[in-house]
């Protein structure tokens, strides 16, 4: 039997020459992930199991980036635990407030992630890893007890589905209009506990930025991870960062996959989701007039610089609409910086937006930008749940950051440029 990319492996991650779909198997782990919000619930766990130390010091990866700058109290003591054990572990890749960035935009950054690999994150958006070729999924707080005792865990080998990517997006459409669109065709439950492999002509159009941003919504669709294959621009990111030496994998031609989807990258809109799930999408040409309150540009999603420079494009020389909050949240330190030295934030300031330190915090309405009851918000997160940034009767719409930027210019919900009366 022939194995998809994700099988393959799995193969070499549990001993074997080859898996099936459906088989359960025991695998090495790379990388155990925790943040503030879900390690302290694994290290009760962990210290229930009497484990003693991590498996390995320098493979577990804490990262406190949800309530960080803390926004309470109890954030305070939730993170001074998480501290703590890290310190006691001796955690080697533990990130303080000063060094810390959002998890799935960091670990690559910081070259703790290469092709091949196997990680597992007490984050759901772990998945986003996948853009370099290594199997990624989100686990709950005991399975990263398990994994950071052991170094392994269990997986049932996944399905897959074939997304074949062709042709060259039009300009002001990117990975997030992308990956809309494909949950727009799937739903949110289409490939539950299913891996999306993604394959063809059109990937080698694609940036770094835009495969992450790709990857990363995989769970969005119910996907147990979503992977691109290892090519020229994966290999420049892998060295650029300094990771460990890949390993490549490759789907064998005769795979067998429980579906295929081909999208033509040239036929595609910018896309908005709207409440209350990813899977609500439309092209912004089929969008009425929707008068928002606020605009939020950031997240593990789209805080990376390609997308603060498309939002400072669309941004530069013009103003928000009066009445229209705009929050911007770069995902990482570099980042952060890197935008500073290009001269974005005095676009954005001038704009009349705020910045914001790298967190999670807006995405999930943990801290700042929370909604009141009745607004409305365009955010390039990736989730738009009932009460997800706040009030449970405000509504979040999932837009690029193009599509912000320019919906906080009109007020209402619009495309850069000429797009809506001119087609492109």
């Amino acid at each position: 039997m022939k194995m998809t990319m994700t099988q393959k492996i799995f193969a070499q991650a549990c001993g074997k020459t080859k898996v099936e779909a459906g088989e359960f198997i025991l695998a090495n782990l790379d990388i155990v992930l925790g943040n503030d919000i879900t390690t302290p619930v694994a290290q009760d766990a962990f210290e229930r199991m009497e484990a003693g130390k991590v498996f390995d010091q320098d493979k577990v990866v804490i990262v406190p980036d949800h309530f960080t700058p803390n926004r309470d109290i109890r954030a305070a003591m939730q993170c001074q635990k998480v501290r703590n054990f890290a310190h006691a572990q001796e955690i080697t890749n533990y990130f303080e407030v000063g060094q810390v960035g959002i998890e799935h935009a960091l670990l690559p950054e910081k070259g703790l992630v290469s092709a091949g690999q196997v990680i597992i994150g007490a984050d759901s958006h772990t998945c986003t890893y996948g853009a370099l070729g290594a199997f990624a999924t989100g686990v709950g707080s005991t399975d990263m007890a398990a994994g950071m005792a052991m170094g392994k865990t269990w997986f049932r080998v996944p399905e897959a589905i074939r997304v074949e990517l062709t042709g060259t997006m039009p300009k002001w459409v990117s990975g997030k209009d992308v990956i809309l669109h494909l949950i727009g065709l799937l739903g949110v439950d289409g490939a539950t506990y299913q891996s999306l492999e993604f394959v063809g002509d059109g990937i080698a159009n694609l940036s770094m930025d835009d495969r992450f941003t790709i990857a990363n919504m995989a769970i969005e669709a119910g996907a147990k991870n979503g992977i691109f294959p290892v090519d020229e621009k994966t290999l420049a990111y892998l060295k650029e960062s300094g990771a460990k030496e890949p390993k490549i994998f490759e789907a064998d031609r005769d795979a067998e996959y429980v579906r295929e989807v081909k999208i033509d990258l040239a036929s595609l809109s910018p896309t908005v989701a709207f409440p209350h799930l990813p899977e609500n999408t439309k092209r912004i040409e089929e969008v009425a007039e929707i008068v928002i309150d606020q605009v939020v540009i950031g997240s593990c999603t789209n805080g990376r610089l390609e997308d603060l420079r498309m939002a400072a494009e669309v941004f530069k020389g013009r103003k928000i609409k009066k009445g229209v909050r705009v929050l911007i949240f770069p995902a990482t330190q570099k980042i952060y910086r890197q935008a500073m030295h290009a001269g974005y934030f005095d676009i954005f300031l001038d704009a009349g937006a705020v910045i914001s330190p790298p967190t999670c915090g807006p995405c999930l309405g943990g801290h700042m930008g929370i909604l009141a009851k009745g607004e409305r918000a365009v955010a390039t997160t990736n989730r738009n749940f009932v009460g997800r940034m706040g009030h449970v009767e405000s509504e979040v719409y999932l837009a690029s950051p193009a599509v912000a930027a320019e919906s906080a210019i009109q007020g209402i919900i619009a495309a850069p440029g000429t797009w809506a009366k001119e087609g492109k």
